[in-house]
């Protein structure tokens, strides 16, 4: 990690999401690397015969976008309490695809996301977003590693 000066972390705020801005601002910290935390929201629905949609749908999607921003900016801040300087984005669209337009994009030198560690047919099952990043990543990706369950003691 010596030279990396640009971190993406892709958060999807489940209970995970802080661990893995924890490691990243823990690896970033002593080298004065940049974090950008992206959030991948869902892209805009699309509806036969409607140019915008219904209004209450786009009322709907509103709300949750306008949720998803306090709660990105929420760990952004968390996350910069760690003395990491660490800049938000919330985009719509496809997970995979725009985690690694966004890598390109801010020409980060490292993806740090987290795995539940599923193996086998789960994870081919899920389709994990991290296994598809790290398929199509041309940069390295830190897998940060949760089990589903605890271990035991």
């Amino acid at each position: 990690m010596i030279g990396v000066k640009r971190i993406l972390v892709p958060v999807d705020f489940s209970a995970i999401s802080e661990r893995v801005c924890r490691v990243a601002a823990e690896a970033a910290k002593a080298r004065g690397t940049k974090i950008w935390l992206i959030h991948v929201a869902e892209p805009e629905p699309e509806f036969v015969g409607y140019e915008p949609g219904p209004d209450v749908v786009r009322h709907q999607v509103a709300s949750e976008l306008r949720n998803e921003h306090r709660q990105l900016q929420e760990l952004a801040d968390r996350t910069a309490a760690l003395g990491v300087e660490v800049t938000p984005l919330l985009i719509q669209g496809s997970t995979v695809e725009t985690i690694l337009e966004q890598a390109d994009h801010h020409a980060v030198e490292l993806i740090v996301m987290a795995t539940h560690g599923r193996s086998g047919v789960g994870a081919v099952w899920a389709g994990s977003v991290a296994a598809r990043v790290i398929g199509h990543s041309t940069r390295p990706v830190l897998l940060v590693r949760i089990p589903d369950r605890p271990s035991p003691a």
